[in-house]
């Protein structure tokens, strides 16, 4: 496919993506309908789409409209381009400009000073991150990193880090954390790759990396990830020490894959229902449903598909976990709270509820960590159930 191709046909998504349909569902289904496209045209057409939903606002305002078109003509003039040498109607490419596309649009420091966020959300966004708000939401316009977990059962950093250069991919590693990798290229070869076959690396953002390093677990614990998701927190922890681990979804379907990765990864992990779970746990992990406003630039249609009564439901489910989970925890246990949200009122406002109405919980501490520092803005809060060891 020609460039002018394949923005033609990040168009017709865009425009589904804009009617209601979620962003994955809509380019999944143009793949299947377009079998002429190749893995580099799905690939190139995805990152078009993504990028116009993270700067959807602001491109919008330059492109003179919220559609596709407008969308495309904002990011061809975001980028110095000029709109018409690519809306020739020639060759699979768009219909060309009318008089009147041609005619709108703001200047682009005009449209900067959009946030590009949800209007309705602006102001619990500022008043949760105060002077970082605006870094924040401009951090959430690009492209989010790649990053890797390096399993200590299986290798060092410094023998991944060889056999990925082997395969082309090529990483750096951060101070932060020896066993976490930022991927700098050939990040669509991962999936291919010896390191990751052979279960010597997991895809896993730095900031949930840093939230589990940084929980206490001692070997022998008995542990519990109760929100378990793909279970990408399950084999972080079991991969430091051997514990006895759990996982738990409300979702079984999440974890299909996990036994299968925990066998790749040489650590052991149980499938558990709601009634097969003890009440004894040295350790609750608790990652739990959100407005995934940390992650947004990874998703960035979710922030536009989000709304206040949305909100309001993930906040309640939220304080009705942390409500099924404490008893869970054995006196002198450890509960982790944590969200992939920057919004206060899903962080540091749902743990202050939760103490108010627990008062045999205290908190050891709270960390909250920024898309601008090169991870999604992550948070996590230690909470201790009060009694004798």
């Amino acid at each position: 496919m020609t460039p002018a191709a394949r923005i033609d046909a990040a168009i017709g998504i865009l425009d589904a993506i804009l009617a209601g349909q979620p962003a994955e569902p809509a380019l999944l289904g143009w793949a299947r309908a377009s079998r002429f496209a190749g893995s580099g045209d799905r690939a190139a057409i995805r990152d078009l789409v993504f990028e116009a939903l993270r700067r959807r606002d602001s491109l919008a305002a330059l492109g003179g409209g919220l559609s596709g078109r407008g969308l495309m003509i904002g990011l061809l003039r975001l980028r110095g381009e000029d709109p018409d040498e690519v809306f020739t109607g020639q060759r699979h490419a768009p219909p060309p400009l009318l008089a009147e596309e041609r005619a709108a649009g703001a200047s682009p420091e005009a449209a900067d000073a959009l946030s590009d966020l949800p209007d309705w959300i602006w102001p619990d966004w500022q008043a949760s991150l105060g002077p970082d708000a605006r870094t924040a939401a401009e951090a959430m316009r690009s492209r989010a990193p790649v990053w890797l977990r390096v399993n200590p059962r299986r290798a060092t950093p410094d023998e991944v880090r060889a056999e990925l250069t082997r395969d082309g991919i090529e990483t750096e590693a951060t101070p932060d954390l020896p066993t976490a990798l930022r991927v700098v290229a050939g990040e669509r070869r991962i999936a291919g790759s010896t390191a990751y076959r052979e279960g010597k690396v997991e895809l896993q953002d730095l900031s949930p990396q840093l939230a589990c390093a940084a929980l206490p677990l001692q070997a022998g614990a008995r542990v519990l990830d109760y929100c378990a998701g793909g279970g990408g927190k399950s084999l972080a922890l079991a991969a430091r020490a051997e514990i006895a681990l759990t996982a738990h979804d409300a979702a079984p379907a999440r974890m299909a894959d996990l036994p299968a990765r925990a066998v790749r990864a040489g650590v052991e992990i149980a499938i558990a229902s709601q009634g097969q779970l003890g009440r004894d746990y040295d350790l609750v992990v608790v990652d739990v449903p959100c407005s995934g406003s940390g992650t947004w630039r990874r998703t960035p249609d979710a922030k536009w598909r989000l709304d206040p009564a949305g909100l309001d439901r993930l906040i309640r489910t939220q304080a009705g976990i942390l409500r099924e989970v404490a008893p869970m925890v054995r006196p002198g246990g450890h509960l982790a709270y944590m969200t992939c949200s920057l919004l206060a009122q899903e962080n540091a406002g749902q743990i202050a509820d939760f103490m108010r109405e627990n008062a045999g919980f205290s908190q050891e501490f709270e960390r909250k960590w920024l898309a601008p520092q090169g991870s999604d803005g992550f948070y996590l809060s230690l909470l201790r159930r009060i009694g004798p060891h």
